[in-house]
Protein backbone atom coordinates (compact mmCIF):
# COMPACT_ATOMS: atom_id res chain seq x y z
CA UNK A 1 0.00 0.00 0.00
CA UNK A 2 0.74 3.76 -0.34
CA UNK A 3 1.24 4.30 3.54
CA UNK A 4 4.07 6.93 3.73
CA UNK A 5 3.12 8.51 0.00
CA UNK A 6 2.90 11.97 0.08
CA UNK A 7 0.68 13.32 -2.95
CA UNK A 8 1.44 16.24 -4.45
CA UNK A 9 -1.50 18.27 -7.12
CA UNK A 10 -0.97 21.33 -8.84
CA UNK A 11 -3.50 23.04 -10.24
CA UNK A 12 -3.54 26.49 -12.41
CA UNK A 13 -6.04 29.30 -12.25
CA UNK A 14 -6.23 32.90 -14.69
CA UNK A 15 -4.82 31.81 -17.37
CA UNK A 16 -3.25 28.97 -19.39
CA UNK A 17 0.24 28.17 -20.62
CA UNK A 18 1.55 29.20 -16.95
CA UNK A 19 4.12 26.72 -16.73
CA UNK A 20 2.40 23.93 -14.33
CA UNK A 21 4.49 21.48 -16.12
CA UNK A 22 7.54 23.52 -15.36
CA UNK A 23 7.05 24.18 -11.94
CA UNK A 24 5.72 20.38 -11.36
CA UNK A 25 9.11 19.43 -13.03
CA UNK A 26 11.31 21.86 -11.23
CA UNK A 27 9.75 21.28 -7.57
CA UNK A 28 10.50 16.90 -8.88
CA UNK A 29 14.00 18.20 -9.66
CA UNK A 30 14.60 19.48 -6.12
CA UNK A 31 13.18 16.59 -4.36
CA UNK A 32 14.95 14.47 -5.96
CA UNK A 33 18.18 16.94 -5.20
CA UNK A 34 17.20 16.20 -1.65
CA UNK A 35 17.32 12.52 -1.68
CA UNK A 36 13.86 11.86 -2.58
CA UNK A 37 12.23 9.73 -4.83
CA UNK A 38 9.57 11.13 -7.13
CA UNK A 39 7.87 10.91 -10.21
CA UNK A 40 4.96 13.21 -11.97
CA UNK A 41 1.67 12.40 -13.35
CA UNK A 42 -0.49 14.85 -15.81
CA UNK A 43 -4.37 14.45 -15.80
CA UNK A 44 -6.04 15.95 -18.38
CA UNK A 45 -9.64 17.07 -19.06
CA UNK A 46 -9.85 16.20 -22.67
CA UNK A 47 -12.25 13.36 -23.93
CA UNK A 48 -9.78 11.72 -26.04
CA UNK A 49 -8.42 8.85 -24.72
CA UNK A 50 -4.75 9.89 -25.48
CA UNK A 51 -2.94 12.52 -28.00
CA UNK A 52 -2.09 10.10 -30.16
CA UNK A 53 -4.87 11.00 -32.30
CA UNK A 54 -4.52 15.01 -32.02
CA UNK A 55 -3.28 17.66 -34.38
CA UNK A 56 0.13 18.90 -33.51
CA UNK A 57 -1.70 22.61 -33.90
CA UNK A 58 -4.64 21.60 -30.53
CA UNK A 59 -2.19 20.10 -28.73
CA UNK A 60 1.61 20.31 -29.56
CA UNK A 61 3.45 17.36 -29.69
CA UNK A 62 2.86 13.71 -28.85
CA UNK A 63 5.28 12.26 -26.75
CA UNK A 64 5.80 8.90 -26.38
CA UNK A 65 7.04 6.88 -23.40
CA UNK A 66 9.51 3.92 -23.46
CA UNK A 67 6.23 1.56 -22.87
CA UNK A 68 4.24 2.72 -25.86
CA UNK A 69 1.95 5.30 -24.18
CA UNK A 70 1.35 8.65 -26.58
CA UNK A 71 1.01 11.22 -23.83
CA UNK A 72 0.81 14.45 -23.35
CA UNK A 73 4.25 17.04 -23.84
CA UNK A 74 4.65 17.76 -20.37
CA UNK A 75 5.63 14.30 -19.59
CA UNK A 76 8.39 15.30 -21.82
CA UNK A 77 9.45 17.62 -19.69
CA UNK A 78 8.80 15.90 -16.08
CA UNK A 79 11.51 13.23 -18.00
CA UNK A 80 14.19 15.67 -18.78
CA UNK A 81 14.17 17.16 -15.82
CA UNK A 82 13.78 14.65 -13.28
CA UNK A 83 15.72 11.88 -15.80
CA UNK A 84 13.22 9.16 -14.13
CA UNK A 85 11.11 7.53 -16.85
CA UNK A 86 7.60 7.66 -17.33
CA UNK A 87 4.78 5.20 -18.49
CA UNK A 88 1.43 4.66 -19.44
CA UNK A 89 0.29 5.46 -15.82
CA UNK A 90 1.86 9.01 -16.10
CA UNK A 91 -0.67 10.68 -18.40
CA UNK A 92 -4.72 10.27 -17.49
CA UNK A 93 -7.74 11.72 -19.74
CA UNK A 94 -10.67 12.57 -18.60
CA UNK A 95 -11.34 10.08 -21.83
CA UNK A 96 -9.52 7.04 -20.46
CA UNK A 97 -11.09 7.54 -17.21
CA UNK A 98 -14.88 7.16 -18.22
CA UNK A 99 -13.83 4.58 -20.78
CA UNK A 100 -12.77 2.66 -17.77
CA UNK A 101 -15.69 3.31 -15.58
CA UNK A 102 -17.67 2.45 -18.85
CA UNK A 103 -16.23 -1.05 -19.38
CA UNK A 104 -16.21 -2.34 -15.43
CA UNK A 105 -20.13 -1.14 -15.90
CA UNK A 106 -20.94 -3.38 -18.81
CA UNK A 107 -19.14 -5.93 -16.86
CA UNK A 108 -21.41 -5.27 -14.09
CA UNK A 109 -18.61 -4.57 -11.75
CA UNK A 110 -21.02 -2.13 -9.64
CA UNK A 111 -23.61 -4.45 -8.92
CA UNK A 112 -26.47 -2.64 -10.87
CA UNK A 113 -25.74 0.56 -9.13
CA UNK A 114 -26.51 3.49 -10.91
CA UNK A 115 -23.09 4.47 -12.11
CA UNK A 116 -22.32 8.50 -11.44
CA UNK A 117 -19.55 11.28 -11.66
CA UNK A 118 -19.24 11.13 -7.85
CA UNK A 119 -18.30 8.71 -6.24
CA UNK A 120 -17.22 6.26 -9.80
CA UNK A 121 -15.72 8.82 -11.38
CA UNK A 122 -13.70 10.40 -8.85
CA UNK A 123 -13.15 6.97 -7.10
CA UNK A 124 -11.25 6.35 -10.58
CA UNK A 125 -9.32 9.33 -10.65
CA UNK A 126 -8.36 8.62 -7.68
CA UNK A 127 -7.42 4.85 -8.18
CA UNK A 128 -5.29 6.36 -11.11
CA UNK A 129 -3.36 9.02 -8.69
CA UNK A 130 -2.53 6.40 -6.04
CA UNK A 131 -1.65 3.53 -8.34
CA UNK A 132 1.56 5.38 -8.96
CA UNK A 133 1.93 5.23 -4.88
CA UNK A 134 1.61 2.00 -4.75
CA UNK A 135 4.42 0.52 -7.01
CA UNK A 136 6.58 1.08 -3.46
CA UNK A 137 8.88 2.87 -5.99
CA UNK A 138 8.11 6.94 -4.87
CA UNK A 139 8.00 8.90 -1.54
CA UNK A 140 6.02 11.87 -3.53
CA UNK A 141 3.82 11.29 -6.53
CA UNK A 142 3.70 14.67 -8.26
CA UNK A 143 0.28 15.41 -10.18
CA UNK A 144 -0.42 18.23 -12.44
CA UNK A 145 -4.33 19.06 -13.24
CA UNK A 146 -4.40 20.25 -16.77
CA UNK A 147 -6.41 23.48 -17.96
CA UNK A 148 -7.70 26.05 -15.30
CA UNK A 149 -9.72 26.21 -11.90
CA UNK A 150 -13.07 26.76 -13.16
CA UNK A 151 -13.06 25.03 -16.41
CA UNK A 152 -16.17 23.09 -16.52
CA UNK A 153 -14.33 19.80 -17.45
CA UNK A 154 -12.06 20.18 -14.67
CA UNK A 155 -14.44 19.93 -11.74
CA UNK A 156 -14.27 15.80 -11.03
CA UNK A 157 -10.62 16.14 -11.16
CA UNK A 158 -10.68 18.96 -8.18
CA UNK A 159 -13.38 17.19 -6.27
CA UNK A 160 -11.06 14.25 -6.22
CA UNK A 161 -8.30 16.48 -4.66
CA UNK A 162 -11.15 17.71 -2.53
CA UNK A 163 -11.53 14.14 -1.17
CA UNK A 164 -7.76 13.16 -1.10
CA UNK A 165 -7.42 16.36 0.99
CA UNK A 166 -10.09 15.06 3.52
CA UNK A 167 -8.77 11.32 3.40
CA UNK A 168 -4.73 12.17 3.64
CA UNK A 169 -4.87 14.97 5.97
CA UNK A 170 -0.91 16.32 5.58
CA UNK A 171 -0.26 14.01 3.03
CA UNK A 172 -1.91 15.40 0.36
CA UNK A 173 -0.41 19.42 -0.83
CA UNK A 174 -1.87 21.75 -3.05
CA UNK A 175 -0.32 23.90 -4.80
CA UNK A 176 -2.00 26.67 -7.41
CA UNK A 177 -0.46 28.33 -9.98
CA UNK A 178 -1.55 31.79 -10.69
CA UNK A 179 -0.79 34.94 -12.96
CA UNK A 180 0.09 38.16 -10.91
CA UNK A 181 0.13 41.13 -14.13
CA UNK A 182 1.26 44.03 -14.76
CA UNK A 183 -0.49 47.01 -15.19
CA UNK A 184 1.94 49.47 -16.79
CA UNK A 185 -0.42 52.55 -17.01
CA UNK A 186 -1.07 52.02 -12.98
CA UNK A 187 2.44 50.89 -12.78
CA UNK A 188 1.65 48.49 -10.19
CA UNK A 189 1.28 44.62 -9.59
CA UNK A 190 -2.23 43.12 -9.38
CA UNK A 191 -3.57 40.39 -7.25
CA UNK A 192 -6.89 40.23 -7.64
CA UNK A 193 -7.00 37.73 -10.58
CA UNK A 194 -5.28 35.36 -8.27
CA UNK A 195 -7.79 36.00 -5.36
CA UNK A 196 -10.33 35.53 -7.74
CA UNK A 197 -8.72 32.25 -8.50
CA UNK A 198 -8.24 31.20 -5.40
CA UNK A 199 -11.58 32.16 -4.88
CA UNK A 200 -13.01 29.56 -7.18
CA UNK A 201 -11.21 26.70 -6.38
CA UNK A 202 -12.54 27.22 -2.55
CA UNK A 203 -15.82 27.36 -3.65
CA UNK A 204 -15.18 23.71 -4.61
CA UNK A 205 -13.93 22.84 -1.33
CA UNK A 206 -10.33 23.01 -1.91
CA UNK A 207 -8.07 25.55 0.15
CA UNK A 208 -4.43 25.61 -1.61
CA UNK A 209 -1.53 25.16 0.28
CA UNK A 210 1.22 27.43 -1.43
CA UNK A 211 0.79 29.79 -4.21
CA UNK A 212 3.22 29.64 -6.94
CA UNK A 213 2.61 33.62 -8.54
CA UNK A 214 3.94 33.28 -12.01
CA UNK A 215 5.15 37.51 -12.68
CA UNK A 216 7.23 39.60 -15.17
CA UNK A 217 8.34 42.26 -12.10
CA UNK A 218 9.14 40.76 -8.66
CA UNK A 219 7.25 40.61 -5.88
CA UNK A 220 7.82 43.37 -3.46
CA UNK A 221 6.80 42.14 0.22
CA UNK A 222 3.41 44.06 0.39
CA UNK A 223 2.11 41.68 -2.68
CA UNK A 224 3.37 38.77 -0.84
CA UNK A 225 1.36 39.41 2.37
CA UNK A 226 -1.75 40.88 0.47
CA UNK A 227 -1.78 37.46 -1.35
CA UNK A 228 -1.09 35.59 1.91
CA UNK A 229 -4.00 37.03 3.79
CA UNK A 230 -6.53 37.31 1.26
CA UNK A 231 -5.99 34.08 0.43
CA UNK A 232 -5.75 31.70 3.44
CA UNK A 233 -1.54 31.21 3.34
CA UNK A 234 1.50 31.88 5.15
CA UNK A 235 3.52 34.71 3.63
CA UNK A 236 6.27 31.96 3.68
CA UNK A 237 3.77 30.05 1.05
CA UNK A 238 3.42 32.58 -1.64
CA UNK A 239 6.46 31.79 -3.74
CA UNK A 240 7.56 33.74 -6.90
CA UNK A 241 8.25 32.23 -10.31
CA UNK A 242 9.73 35.20 -12.55
CA UNK A 243 10.15 34.69 -15.85
CA UNK A 244 13.62 32.80 -16.50
CA UNK A 245 16.31 33.36 -19.25
CA UNK A 246 15.39 29.62 -19.98
CA UNK A 247 13.08 27.05 -18.35
CA UNK A 248 15.94 24.99 -16.79
CA UNK A 249 17.01 28.14 -14.08
CA UNK A 250 13.53 27.52 -12.81
CA UNK A 251 14.31 24.64 -10.19
CA UNK A 252 17.51 27.30 -9.05
CA UNK A 253 14.59 30.23 -8.51
CA UNK A 254 12.53 27.74 -7.21
CA UNK A 255 15.28 26.49 -4.60
CA UNK A 256 15.79 30.13 -3.53
CA UNK A 257 11.90 30.71 -3.06
CA UNK A 258 11.73 27.97 -0.96
CA UNK A 259 8.89 26.02 -2.68
CA UNK A 260 10.76 21.97 -1.41
CA UNK A 261 11.00 23.56 1.70
CA UNK A 262 7.65 24.21 1.75
CA UNK A 263 6.20 21.34 0.54
CA UNK A 264 8.29 18.95 2.86
CA UNK A 265 7.04 21.27 6.35
CA UNK A 266 3.21 20.56 4.37
CA UNK A 267 3.41 17.17 4.40
CA UNK A 268 5.75 16.58 8.17
CA UNK A 269 8.72 15.48 6.61
CA UNK A 270 11.96 15.84 7.47
CA UNK A 271 14.71 17.92 5.70
CA UNK A 272 17.40 16.88 4.46
CA UNK A 273 20.37 19.21 4.55
CA UNK A 274 22.24 18.19 1.57
CA UNK A 275 20.44 19.30 -1.60
CA UNK A 276 22.96 18.15 -4.34
CA UNK A 277 22.13 20.20 -7.69
CA UNK A 278 26.40 20.96 -8.80
CA UNK A 279 25.62 18.67 -11.88
CA UNK A 280 22.04 21.07 -12.83
CA UNK A 281 24.30 24.31 -12.05
CA UNK A 282 27.00 22.96 -14.50
CA UNK A 283 24.49 22.43 -17.25
CA UNK A 284 22.73 25.93 -16.54
CA UNK A 285 25.99 27.67 -16.62
CA UNK A 286 26.97 25.89 -20.14
CA UNK A 287 23.98 26.60 -21.75
CA UNK A 288 23.97 30.82 -20.83
CA UNK A 289 28.30 31.18 -20.88
CA UNK A 290 28.39 29.28 -24.42
CA UNK A 291 32.00 28.91 -25.99
CA UNK A 292 30.45 28.84 -29.58
CA UNK A 293 27.49 29.37 -32.08
CA UNK A 294 25.93 27.15 -34.61
CA UNK A 295 22.53 27.60 -36.52
CA UNK A 296 20.46 24.42 -37.47
CA UNK A 297 17.87 24.43 -40.29
CA UNK A 298 15.06 22.65 -38.82
CA UNK A 299 12.67 21.51 -42.00
CA UNK A 300 9.44 20.48 -40.77
CA UNK A 301 5.42 21.54 -41.97
CA UNK A 302 4.32 22.66 -38.31
CA UNK A 303 6.59 25.44 -38.05
CA UNK A 304 4.19 27.97 -37.00
CA UNK A 305 3.70 26.51 -33.53
CA UNK A 306 6.32 26.54 -30.92
CA UNK A 307 5.29 23.54 -29.29
CA UNK A 308 4.66 21.12 -32.31
CA UNK A 309 8.81 19.80 -32.11
CA UNK A 310 9.06 20.59 -28.00
CA UNK A 311 11.71 17.60 -27.48
CA UNK A 312 13.63 18.17 -30.69
CA UNK A 313 14.35 22.08 -29.56
CA UNK A 314 15.14 20.73 -26.17
CA UNK A 315 17.36 17.89 -27.34
CA UNK A 316 19.48 20.71 -29.10
CA UNK A 317 19.47 22.70 -26.00
CA UNK A 318 21.19 19.44 -24.35
CA UNK A 319 23.10 18.23 -27.04
CA UNK A 320 24.62 22.17 -27.23
CA UNK A 321 25.58 22.85 -23.88
CA UNK A 322 27.48 19.53 -23.91
CA UNK A 323 29.38 20.90 -26.80
CA UNK A 324 29.56 24.45 -24.51
CA UNK A 325 27.84 25.32 -28.02
CA UNK A 326 24.63 27.89 -28.40
CA UNK A 327 22.47 26.55 -30.97
CA UNK A 328 19.93 29.15 -33.28
CA UNK A 329 17.29 26.86 -34.88
CA UNK A 330 16.02 28.49 -37.95
CA UNK A 331 12.97 27.12 -39.13
CA UNK A 332 11.87 26.20 -42.11
CA UNK A 333 8.06 25.50 -43.66
CA UNK A 334 8.46 22.48 -45.99
CA UNK A 335 5.67 23.40 -48.28
CA UNK A 336 7.71 26.62 -49.43
CA UNK A 337 11.29 24.94 -50.01
CA UNK A 338 12.12 24.02 -53.74
CA UNK A 339 14.68 23.74 -56.10
CA UNK A 340 14.30 27.27 -57.04
CA UNK A 341 15.08 28.62 -53.51
CA UNK A 342 16.50 26.17 -51.64
CA UNK A 343 19.61 27.45 -52.28
CA UNK A 344 19.03 30.92 -50.71
CA UNK A 345 16.61 29.46 -48.15
CA UNK A 346 20.34 26.94 -46.56
CA UNK A 347 22.22 29.84 -47.42
CA UNK A 348 24.71 30.05 -43.99
CA UNK A 349 23.72 26.68 -41.99
CA UNK A 350 25.76 24.55 -40.20
CA UNK A 351 23.29 21.85 -40.15
CA UNK A 352 20.05 20.04 -40.95
CA UNK A 353 17.24 18.58 -39.16
CA UNK A 354 14.31 17.32 -41.15
CA UNK A 355 11.64 16.49 -38.90
CA UNK A 356 9.21 13.68 -38.15
CA UNK A 357 5.55 13.98 -38.91
CA UNK A 358 3.27 12.07 -41.16
CA UNK A 359 0.80 12.60 -44.74
CA UNK A 360 2.33 14.22 -47.93
CA UNK A 361 1.87 17.80 -47.15
CA UNK A 362 5.26 19.19 -47.60
CA UNK A 363 7.16 16.13 -48.10
CA UNK A 364 8.87 16.96 -51.43
CA UNK A 365 10.31 20.08 -49.87
CA UNK A 366 11.95 17.66 -46.92
CA UNK A 367 13.10 15.50 -49.85
CA UNK A 368 14.85 18.73 -51.46
CA UNK A 369 16.27 20.09 -48.32
CA UNK A 370 17.63 16.39 -48.34
CA UNK A 371 19.09 16.07 -51.18
CA UNK A 372 20.84 20.03 -50.00
CA UNK A 373 22.51 18.14 -47.45
CA UNK A 374 23.64 15.42 -49.05
CA UNK A 375 25.45 17.06 -52.30
CA UNK A 376 27.01 20.14 -49.92
CA UNK A 377 28.04 18.09 -47.73
CA UNK A 378 26.51 19.61 -44.68
CA UNK A 379 25.92 17.63 -41.63
CA UNK A 380 22.15 16.07 -41.86
CA UNK A 381 19.68 14.17 -39.17
CA UNK A 382 16.60 13.01 -40.19
CA UNK A 383 13.78 11.49 -37.51
CA UNK A 384 11.44 8.98 -38.50
CA UNK A 385 9.55 10.61 -41.84
CA UNK A 386 13.04 12.55 -42.27
CA UNK A 387 14.99 8.95 -42.21
CA UNK A 388 12.12 7.57 -44.47
CA UNK A 389 12.62 11.13 -47.13
CA UNK A 390 16.31 10.28 -46.86
CA UNK A 391 16.19 7.26 -48.26
CA UNK A 392 13.34 8.61 -51.09
CA UNK A 393 15.67 11.24 -51.76
CA UNK A 394 18.89 8.70 -52.16
CA UNK A 395 16.68 6.14 -54.15
CA UNK A 396 15.31 9.19 -56.88
CA UNK A 397 18.57 10.72 -56.84
CA UNK A 398 21.86 8.42 -56.66
CA UNK A 399 19.71 5.22 -57.44
CA UNK A 400 17.77 6.89 -60.66
CA UNK A 401 14.33 5.28 -59.41
CA UNK A 402 12.20 7.37 -61.09
CA UNK A 403 8.75 8.30 -59.13
CA UNK A 404 10.43 6.13 -55.68
CA UNK A 405 8.26 6.82 -52.88
CA UNK A 406 6.56 5.50 -49.24
CA UNK A 407 3.12 4.08 -50.17
CA UNK A 408 1.77 6.36 -47.27
CA UNK A 409 2.24 8.99 -49.71
CA UNK A 410 1.88 7.12 -53.01
CA UNK A 411 0.08 3.56 -53.06
CA UNK A 412 0.74 3.02 -56.43
CA UNK A 413 4.70 4.17 -56.93
CA UNK A 414 6.65 1.97 -58.55
CA UNK A 415 9.51 1.87 -56.42
CA UNK A 416 8.25 1.44 -52.48
CA UNK A 417 11.38 2.09 -50.69
CA UNK A 418 9.19 2.77 -47.54
CA UNK A 419 6.02 0.62 -47.19
CA UNK A 420 3.65 -0.70 -44.36
CA UNK A 421 4.56 -3.42 -42.19
CA UNK A 422 2.68 -5.62 -42.78
CA UNK A 423 1.15 -5.94 -39.51
CA UNK A 424 -0.44 -3.03 -40.02
CA UNK A 425 -1.95 -3.73 -43.41
CA UNK A 426 -6.01 -3.78 -42.71
CA UNK A 427 -5.94 -1.36 -39.78
CA UNK A 428 -8.46 0.90 -39.72
CA UNK A 429 -8.55 2.28 -35.84
CA UNK A 430 -5.63 5.28 -35.43
CA UNK A 431 -5.41 5.29 -31.91
CA UNK A 432 -2.69 3.55 -30.38
CA UNK A 433 -2.06 1.62 -33.54
CA UNK A 434 1.68 2.19 -34.26
CA UNK A 435 4.36 0.70 -33.76
CA UNK A 436 4.95 2.18 -30.53
CA UNK A 437 7.60 2.83 -27.35
CA UNK A 438 10.77 1.42 -27.01
CA UNK A 439 12.46 -1.35 -29.63
CA UNK A 440 16.28 -2.82 -29.96
CA UNK A 441 18.72 -1.53 -32.38
CA UNK A 442 21.43 -3.07 -33.27
CA UNK A 443 24.24 -0.85 -34.59
CA UNK A 444 27.17 -1.41 -37.26
CA UNK A 445 30.41 -0.74 -35.47
CA UNK A 446 31.80 1.35 -37.84
CA UNK A 447 28.96 3.81 -37.83
CA UNK A 448 28.54 7.46 -37.02
CA UNK A 449 25.89 6.35 -34.45
CA UNK A 450 28.35 3.88 -33.03
CA UNK A 451 30.96 6.49 -32.69
CA UNK A 452 27.88 8.18 -30.80
CA UNK A 453 26.27 5.51 -28.63
CA UNK A 454 29.66 3.71 -27.79
CA UNK A 455 27.54 0.51 -27.34
CA UNK A 456 26.65 -1.67 -30.06
CA UNK A 457 22.96 -2.25 -28.46
CA UNK A 458 20.80 0.32 -28.13
CA UNK A 459 16.96 1.22 -27.25
CA UNK A 460 15.24 3.85 -28.75
CA UNK A 461 11.01 5.09 -29.15
CA UNK A 462 8.91 4.74 -31.86
CA UNK A 463 6.47 6.20 -33.42
CA UNK A 464 5.34 5.25 -36.94
CA UNK A 465 3.53 2.44 -38.92
CA UNK A 466 6.23 2.34 -42.28
CA UNK A 467 9.36 0.87 -42.05
CA UNK A 468 12.61 0.98 -44.94
CA UNK A 469 11.55 -1.72 -47.36
CA UNK A 470 13.67 -4.53 -47.06
CA UNK A 471 14.21 -5.33 -50.24
CA UNK A 472 16.01 -2.19 -51.73
CA UNK A 473 18.47 -3.27 -48.92
CA UNK A 474 21.24 -4.77 -51.14
CA UNK A 475 20.72 -1.84 -53.86
CA UNK A 476 21.38 0.65 -51.12
CA UNK A 477 24.20 -0.99 -49.50
CA UNK A 478 25.92 -1.41 -53.11
CA UNK A 479 25.95 2.47 -53.50
CA UNK A 480 27.30 3.97 -50.53
CA UNK A 481 24.53 3.72 -48.15
CA UNK A 482 25.15 1.90 -44.17
CA UNK A 483 22.58 0.37 -43.03
CA UNK A 484 23.51 1.45 -39.36
CA UNK A 485 21.29 0.33 -37.53
CA UNK A 486 18.88 -2.82 -37.31
CA UNK A 487 16.37 -3.98 -35.37
CA UNK A 488 17.27 -7.54 -34.40
CA UNK A 489 13.71 -9.06 -33.76
CA UNK A 490 12.34 -8.19 -36.94
CA UNK A 491 15.26 -7.64 -39.02
CA UNK A 492 13.67 -3.77 -40.03
CA UNK A 493 16.56 -1.17 -40.99
CA UNK A 494 16.62 1.36 -38.03
CA UNK A 495 19.39 3.67 -39.09
CA UNK A 496 20.52 4.64 -42.48
CA UNK A 497 24.16 6.74 -43.20
CA UNK A 498 26.10 7.45 -46.14
CA UNK A 499 29.46 6.54 -45.89
CA UNK A 500 30.52 9.16 -48.07
CA UNK A 501 29.51 12.29 -46.53
CA UNK A 502 31.24 13.81 -43.20
CA UNK A 503 27.93 13.06 -40.93
CA UNK A 504 24.58 12.04 -42.57
CA UNK A 505 22.05 10.11 -40.60
CA UNK A 506 18.62 8.88 -40.89
CA UNK A 507 16.69 7.11 -37.53
CA UNK A 508 13.52 5.77 -37.99
CA UNK A 509 13.41 6.19 -34.24
CA UNK A 510 12.57 9.38 -31.88
CA UNK A 511 15.96 10.08 -30.10
CA UNK A 512 14.70 13.59 -28.89
CA UNK A 513 11.81 11.97 -26.48
CA UNK A 514 15.00 10.18 -24.56
CA UNK A 515 17.28 13.53 -24.41
CA UNK A 516 17.28 14.32 -20.82
CA UNK A 517 19.70 17.31 -19.08
CA UNK A 518 21.69 14.54 -17.19
CA UNK A 519 21.83 12.45 -20.16
CA UNK A 520 21.93 14.42 -23.35
CA UNK A 521 21.06 11.74 -26.31
CA UNK A 522 24.29 10.83 -27.94
CA UNK A 523 23.04 11.49 -31.76
CA UNK A 524 22.44 15.13 -30.86
CA UNK A 525 25.47 15.75 -29.07
CA UNK A 526 27.44 14.01 -32.35
CA UNK A 527 25.04 16.53 -34.41
CA UNK A 528 25.91 19.37 -32.83
CA UNK A 529 29.89 18.19 -32.89
CA UNK A 530 29.59 17.58 -36.23
CA UNK A 531 27.66 21.22 -37.16
CA UNK A 532 30.38 22.85 -35.11
CA UNK A 533 33.39 21.35 -37.12
CA UNK A 534 31.65 22.00 -40.31
CA UNK A 535 31.09 25.73 -39.17
CA UNK A 536 34.73 25.95 -38.19
CA UNK A 537 35.81 24.36 -41.71
CA UNK A 538 33.94 27.27 -43.42
CA UNK A 539 36.09 29.55 -41.17
CA UNK A 540 39.34 28.33 -42.64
Amino acid sequence: MDHNVKYIFVTGGVSSSLGKGIISSSLAKLLLARGFKVTIQKLDPYINIDPGTLNPYEHGECYVTEDGAETDLDLGHYERFSNTRTSQANNVTTGRIYQNVITKERKGEYLGTTVQVIPHITDEIKRSVRLLGQTGKYDFVITEIGGTVGDIESFPFIETVRQMKWELGHRVVVIHLTLVPYLKSAGELKTKPTQHSVKSLLEQGVQPDIIVARTEHPLYEGVKQKIAQFCNVAPTAVIESRDAETIYEVPLLMLEEGLDLEVLKKTETPIPEKVDLANWKKFVNNLKNPKYEVTIGLVGKYTELKDAYKSINESFIHGGAANQTKVNIKLFQSEDVTTKNIASKMKGLDGILVAPGFGSRGIEGKIEAIRYARENKIPFLGICLGMQCAAIEFSRNVLKLKGAHSTEMDPKTPYPVIDLMEEQKGIDNLGGTMRLGSYKCKLDTESKAYQAYKKEMIHERHRHRYEFNNEFRKLFEENGVRLAGINPEKDLVEIIELKDHPWFVGVQFHPEYSSTVKEPHPLFVGFVKAALEYNHSKEK
